[in-house]
Order: C-alpha cells, then structure tokens, then sequence
C-alpha cells in the first residue's frame, strides 16, 4: 500500500482501478497487495476496521519549550525576508544549541514543523493559492453540494433543520432533500436520494465544502484532505472517484456560487 493511504482510499483506488477494466492481477501488481485485498475491496466499499492502539506521546510534548520555540520561530519568519527565513534543518540546529533539546530525531521535528507551518500561515490571515475553476461543462460533467443550516415554519414555530443540496453545473437541475439532523447519516442519505431522482451519478468532479461528514483534516493550503473512512468508503462504493474539496473561507463559497446562489433564493 502507497504510503501515507489509509485502507478506505486503497479500496477506493483499486475499485476505480477495476472499473476502468484492470484485471486482478494487474491491481494486485499495481498496488503491490495480495490476492485477498483485491476481492475484500471489489466486495465492499467498506474495510474492516483495525483494532486501534492509543497513540503514543511526542518527544516534543507541551511542557518542554520545544513547540512554543518552534511556533515562534514560524511566526517571526512570516514577516522576515525570504533568505532570512528558518529552514527546519536551522530551527533543529537552534533546539539543540539554545535549548538543550537531546534525545529527538530531526524526523519528529521536522514532522511538527510540516503540520504546524500552514496552520500558523492560515492563522495568520496569509492567503491561500488562488486557482482558475472553468465554468463550461457537458452534459452531467459536474456537481456541487451544499449541505448546511435552514430555518422553516413547523407548524407556526421557527424550527432549524438541515438542507441537503446537489446541483448539476450543465442544466442547473438541482435536488434537494431537509432532515432534521445535521449528521454525516443525512449527508450519505442526500446523495442516495439525488442520485435516485437524476437516475445517476455525476461524472468528473463534484464541489463540496470541508464538511465534517467528508473531511476528517484540512492538510494546510493544499486541496489535500483527510477524509473520513466512511465518506471514503460512500464515494468509492458509488463511482465519486473525483471530489472537489474547496479552500475554507469566503473563496470557497465562490468556487461553487451555483450551489449557494440556488439556496440563497
């Protein structure tokens, strides 16, 4: 397995892989996996679950005054001139020469440094890369969703439910489905119901914000995602082979204006 891909996204990868006509053989060799993983993914979206073991404590834990140095060190180098700026093999020289750091891996610091950087950018308020979004398709091309708070009359009361919303970018033809739970159920049910009423499954990318029904982790500024094993599982099962995932903010809402616009109205 690929490194740094849990077992959903392999799954995932290797029904796609399927789809598109590989043989058995040709995904074992592909995916450098055994016979039984093949069959286990073509049978089922799903993965069995492994059995967890609790994580174990960084080197570079709160009470040292290694990651308050580091998130320092970030900070300052936001303002500082590009050729003065810390490289990580800099901030571990410093560890080691001003504050006595021994005994961690330039591996463990660098691993916080990679983590730490773009939330310290993003909180800053430091803009994220800008990309162009073309807005002509074809027939069943694209998607967007939307899924996120209403408030209707119930029976004469202001009751706030959740509304679910995919709509095509080609014919604007939209669906929508309310529940009164904002759970990842309801996200899985949404598009269950969309697909069933359009007869079908988008092709190529469908948009969707960093909702926590299908992003476990925002990984900086990057369109890379953590996904939730279970959104994994629910895209691959039903061909979503291509999700869009927008940058937070503002931005974001622009990349699927059609989506927001049509529940706006």
């Amino acid at each position: 397995m690929p490194p740094n891909q849990s077992k959903a996204q392999l799954y995932a990868a290797i029904r796609r892989d399927s789809r598109a006509g590989m043989s058995g053989r040709e995904l074992r060799r592909k995916y450098n996996v055994g016979y039984h993983t093949v069959n286990a993914a073509l049978t089922s979206a799903f993965p069995e679950k492994r059995k967890e073991y609790p994580a174990r404590a960084s080197k570079l834990d709160p009470f040292k005054p290694f990651k308050p140095f580091i998130d320092e060190t970030l900070r300052a180098d936001l303002d500082a001139p590009r050729k003065q700026r810390h490289t990580i093999k800099r901030i571990f020289e410093r560890l080691l020469d001003e504050h006595g750091m021994t005994d961690i891996a330039y591996q463990t610091v660098r691993d916080y440094v990679d983590r730490r950087k773009p939330q310290i950018r993003l909180a800053a308020g430091r803009e994220p890369p800008q990309v162009f979004i073309p807005q002509t398709y074809r027939p069943g091309e694209q998607a967007e969703v939307d899924f996120g708070e209403v408030t209707v009359e119930l029976r004469g009361e202001r009751t706030v439910l959740y509304l679910f919303s995919l709509r095509m970018s080609f014919s604007g033809r939209s669906v929508q489905r309310v529940s009164d739970s904002g759970g990842q159920e309801a996200f899985l049910e949404g598009h269950v119901h969309a697909f069933t009423v359009l007869g079908g499954v988008p092709h190529g990318k469908i948009r969707y914000d960093n909702l926590k029904a299908a992003v476990a982790k925002v990984l900086g500024l990057s369109r890379a995602r953590t996904e939730s094993e279970r959104w994994t599982a629910f895209r691959s099962h039903y061909g979503i082979d291509d999700p869009f995932y927008c940058i937070p903010g503002i931005e974001g809402a622009h990349e699927k204006g059609g989506v927001e616009g049509q529940i706006g109205y």
